[in-house]
């Protein structure tokens, strides 16, 4: 599974601006104001060749008694329970605080890997003041400015070095004949039902009450002589509504863990409401992590046949951003849909896994290019000598060219949907990527 950082510290020591920095975007709400951070947020990094999940967390204080603050702190506590490595942020430019003394103190005891970063050292002069750390007794102290980019490539080797070994452990386990299968969405979308259904035993809590699931469930089941390993994982909120005074949130982080261990993620949304906003972003964090999505539109036994298809049409729109995506209309309660579902969801594995060979690749790279070649960009005129897939789970296809960087993202997406077409990859996701030729050494 992909490693998982928790960043940490006292209110407006920097922890968003240094989130933002290492992920290489601003994912994370950045102000002056302490406070700003109350929910977790979530993000990947590519760093010195591993990848890796950075949390956000709210500013931290363990001796906090009001209600917010107390919140905060049950999050950051979940986070840290269910991360591979922490990350300290002190404030290098002010005075140790007796709240900085209590947060060391704390990590003293949480029995992870913890490095410790002194933010806001811009120079020299900074650097001397932030020496006062070492006060806290912290084992090893890195000075960094996480606005102008000082110490970050430090800080990102520090990182990787926290984590466990690297064993590719990111990718689903392949068990021959057996496809891996998680169940997300809102809480009471029906999952647990869906998952008894399957399994034919009442093997997850079913409650009309949202948030039954706290913890994911595994099971194993076959249907029509096949046979699916399948997690059913509790509901996710949208963070603003996620309770700060309950384990809900550690939920949210045992749901990506199991969905970066499936082969496809089954994405159950409520009949009634169709693709919601919140929907579409648990589908956009399966994409964003590589799994096969289907989309079951649960408790359609529940809407007028005459509505179904306008239902289904309502939903095929709200996934514009993945068009690709199949629906499948089941009811977990009469058990309408649920062979479909498991057709659609194995053929999902299959493509997931799926290799093309070179040869028949650029027969039909040689169509496209006579169809319609890579227009000139820049001034440059893109030729592609030959495609190939160097992986699988999900399909990654590289094509080689004399300009890659003058190959435009349309036409890399019109590459893609060639391909989907071609090749029926209708249920995952694929990546196609160009890079030029390798220079000799000779």
């Amino acid at each position: 599974m992909t490693p998982i950082v928790v960043v940490v510290g006292r209110p407006n020591v920097g922890k968003s601006t240094l989130f933002n920095r290492l992920v290489g975007a601003s994912a994370a709400i950045v102000d002056d104001q302490p406070g700003v951070t109350r929910d977790r947020n979530y993000g990947d990094a590519f760093l010195h060749g591993r990848h890796l999940t950075l949390v956000d967390t709210g500013g931290l204080d363990p001796e906090a008694e009001n209600g917010l603050a107390r919140g905060i702190l049950t999050h950051v506590m979940a986070a840290i329970e269910e991360a591979d490595a922490v990350l300290c942020i002190l404030d290098g430019a002010s005075d140790v605080t007796e709240a900085d003394s209590r947060v060391v103190g704390m990590l003293r005891k949480v029995g992870k890997p913890v490095v410790y970063v002194a933010n806001k050292v811009d120079g020299p002069h900074q650097s001397a003041a932030a020496y006062d750390i070492y006060s806290l007794g912290v084992p090893g102290l890195l000075f960094v400015s996480a606005l102008h980019g000082r110490g970050i490539g430090e800080l990102q080797a520090a990182l990787v070095q926290s984590l466990p070994p690297d064993n590719d452990s990111a990718a689903p386990s392949v068990e021959e004949g057996v496809t891996r299968l998680a169940i997300f969405g809102k809480p009471n979308a029906g999952k647990s039902s869906l998952c008894n259904r399957l399994t034919g035993a009442e093997r997850s809590l079913v409650d009309s009450t949202p948030g039954t699931t706290r913890d994911p469930v595994d099971s194993r089941f076959s249907h029509k002589g096949k046979v699916f390993h399948i997690v059913d994982t509790a509901g996710i909120r949208r963070r603003s509504h996620i309770d700060r005074n309950t384990i809900e949130a550690v939920s949210v982080m045992r749901a990506i863990r199991a969905m970066e261990k499936a082969d496809v993620a089954i994405v159950l949304c409520d009949a009634n409401e169709g693709v919601t906003e919140q929907d579409a972003r648990l589908l956009g964090l399966c994409l964003d992590r590589g799994r096969a999505v289907v989309l079951g539109v649960n408790k359609s036994d529940l809407v007028e046949r005459g509505n179904r298809r306008t239902i289904l049409e309502s939903c095929r729109t709200a996934l514009h951003f993945a068009p690709w995506v199949p629906l499948v209309a089941v009811s977990a309660l009469t058990g309408q849909g649920v062979d479909e579902l498991m057709r659609v969801a194995r053929s999902a594995s299959e493509q997931f896994h799926r290799r093309i060979g070179t040869a028949e690749l650029n027969r039909f790279m040689e169509q496209v290019l006579a169809k319609h070649a890579p227009p000139t960009h820049g001034g440059k005129a893109p030729r592609i000598y030959y495609i190939t897939q160097v992986s699988s789970a999900p399909p990654l296809f590289v094509g080689i060219s004399n300009a890659p960087d003058y190959i435009a993202e349309a036409y890399k997406r019109y590459v893609s949907n060639q391909i989907r077409k071609s090749f029926g990859f209708d249920a995952t996701p694929l990546i196609v990527k160009f890079r030029g030729r390798e220079k000799s050494t000779r």
